[in-house]
């Protein structure tokens, strides 16, 4: 039986309700100083008011050495009744200073195993996906890299990989590599950012791929996010490639949190998905917000 990871344990697809595909409650990295996440307080405020806008789950992408805070993470979920999914992989080596990256050497595949199967450090918190990224328009030896150990994690366990696409790019590259080469699933593959590179050609060939594509705004001024989302979304649904379509916020950086004046993990259901309704039906948002991440995250452990 397929199952969802969340951080208080294994759950059924259908217990998610609805989704955040991609956010982050924790996370701090040198290329954002000062904008860290790690206020727990503030997280929380988060996840609540996620919840009163009838919000069910969030699946943070946060991986090993960004600040995940794996530890606070079943207590939020307790305290707010929103389910939490917590990432294992690794970011692109910019957010890493050499020596982290020189100690995974030869062993990271093996440290994404036990963050999904034995917890993440002393925590005894499970992770429920491996994250993973690209380059820009590329893939260079610390993509594969990560890509290949995170292969070879996912056919140890049966986890998902989701994408950090930079910029919306590399979407044929990341396939070639993790589909082609390396022998995953399509299916079990989430690539993120689609909504900052609008190429509708590019997505139906991810779609048509098989694997799941995440739109994950809310609008950055320097993205061309929101305004094209609605276009991009009925394009993909209209060649009958809704169910591989999953939404999230991506909350980076703490100026972004609502709590601190910005559109945070409301967003998505306060402003997004009324934005998205008249253009995709309520049904089907519905069922993006619900059934297609409880299909993304749901695998058959092993």
């Amino acid at each position: 039986m397929s199952t969802v990871r969340t951080v208080l344990g294994d759950v059924h697809p259908e217990h998610l309700g609805v989704c955040d595909a991609h956010d982050h409650l924790f996370f701090g990295s040198p290329q954002l100083p000062g904008q860290e996440l790690r206020d727990a307080s503030a997280a929380r405020a988060e996840l609540a008011a996620f919840r009163e806008q009838g919000g069910g789950s969030v699946v943070q992408w946060t991986p090993y050495g960004l600040g995940r805070r794996a530890a606070d993470l079943p207590l939020l979920s307790r305290d707010t009744g929103v389910h939490v999914v917590a990432a294992t992989g690794l970011h692109q080596a910019v957010h890493y200073d050499p020596g982290t990256l020189a100690e995974l050497r030869g062993r990271l595949a093996d440290a994404f195993v036990a963050e999904l199967t034995t917890g993440i450090g002393p925590s005894g918190v499970l992770a429920g996906l491996i994250k993973v990224a690209g380059g820009f328009h590329a893939l260079d030896a610390h993509a594969r890299w990560t890509m290949t150990a995170a292969a070879e994690a996912h056919r140890a366990t049966g986890a998902p990989i989701a994408v950090h696409l930079e910029l919306g790019t590399g979407v044929l590259d990341v396939l070639d590599l993790l589909c082609g080469e390396l022998g995953v699933p399509p299916h079990r593959v989430i690539l993120g950012h689609l909504n900052r590179s609008p190429d509708f050609t590019v997505h139906r060939q991810a779609a048509e791929a098989g694997a799941f594509l995440a739109f994950d705004g809310p609008s950055r001024t320097h993205h061309a996010t929101d305004w094209r989302m609605p276009d991009a979304l009925r394009a993909l649904a209209e060649g009958g490639f809704g169910d591989r379509l999953l939404l999230g916020g991506d909350t980076t950086t703490a100026a972004a949190r609502s709590v601190n004046g910005g559109p945070g993990l409301p967003y998505l259901l306060r402003r997004l998905r009324p934005r998205l309704e008249p253009a995709l039906g309520k049904d089907l948002v519905e069922r993006i917000l619900t059934a297609n991440p409880g299909r993304a995250f749901g695998v058959e452990w092993r």
